[in-house]
């Protein structure tokens, strides 16, 4: 059974920075606050979208290991994250696990140095997924699409269950890690200039034991909570979502 109770010692920054060093290069201190000013106060200020409203903020947590599980609607996603929940609304970081293929090229470049870090979703490596547990058991949080990929239809949501694992993993080794679903949305299913954005955080949830069953209630309970989450958000843009 996973434990409940209070989080193990955090990893000693050595160890942390090790393992980091072997994924990414860590959040750059020169880049991150220039990326910063550009997306939040440029971009998503009225240049690019026309303004973010962001909902359910009561239920994110200031302090201790979260790990944010959003839909995935655009590659703006990535960028109204931190607007919602990062370093200006909680004083940290969002800490990113993005697959391989994000992490390549110039884009790639800029990932590695903002504090993003690669995973293979089909086959996860042990370094990727213990780095990610040493994040949150250093109280960081964590942004995962649970979803895999950009979807941009109406269609059902469809989960994979890399989340509600990494969860497990998390918990068993003693790090007590709420998942906050949080619905993301735009004005057209193609975000274009001048469009309205949204953000909406849903309530926590917590895996309730390490058991099989239990995994798969906590992906059941985040698709719920996605698609409430998400609701409210396309609520807020103006294009009311018909999916049950």
């Amino acid at each position: 059974m996973a434990v409940q109770g209070s989080a193990a010692p955090h990893s000693s920054p050595e160890a942390l920075t090790r393992r980091e060093r072997s994924l990414c290069h860590g959040i750059n201190p020169w880049l991150a606050p220039l990326a910063m000013w550009l997306t939040q106060d440029v971009a998503l200020s009225g240049f690019f979208l026309g303004g973010v409203r962001v909902l359910g903020g009561e239920h994110l947590p200031r302090r201790g290991p979260v790990l944010l599980a959003p839909t995935h609607r655009s590659r703006w996603d990535a960028l109204m994250l931190p607007r919602a929940a990062g370093r200006r609304v909680t004083g940290r970081d969002c800490r990113f696990m993005v697959t391989l293929d994000e992490m390549t090229g110039l884009q790639g470049w800029f990932l590695q140095r903002l504090g993003c870090f690669p995973v293979n979703p089909r086959r996860p490596t042990a370094a990727s997924l213990r780095f990610a547990v040493e994040l949150l058991e250093d109280g960081q949080q964590l942004v995962v699409f649970p979803e895999g990929r950009i979807m941009q239809d109406d269609g059902p949501l469809r989960l994979m269950q890399g989340l509600a694992r990494l969860t497990a993993l998390a918990e068993g080794q003693g790090v007590p890690v709420p998942v906050v679903p949080v619905g993301i949305a735009y004005g057209h299913g193609k975000p274009r200039l001048g469009d309205r954005a949204a953000l909406c955080f849903g309530e926590p949830l917590r895996l309730a034991g390490g058991e099989r069953e239990h995994v798969a209630a906590l992906n059941a309970q985040l698709l719920h909570g996605l698609g409430a989450a998400e609701r409210t958000a396309r609520a807020a843009v103006g294009r009311p979502l018909q999916r049950p």
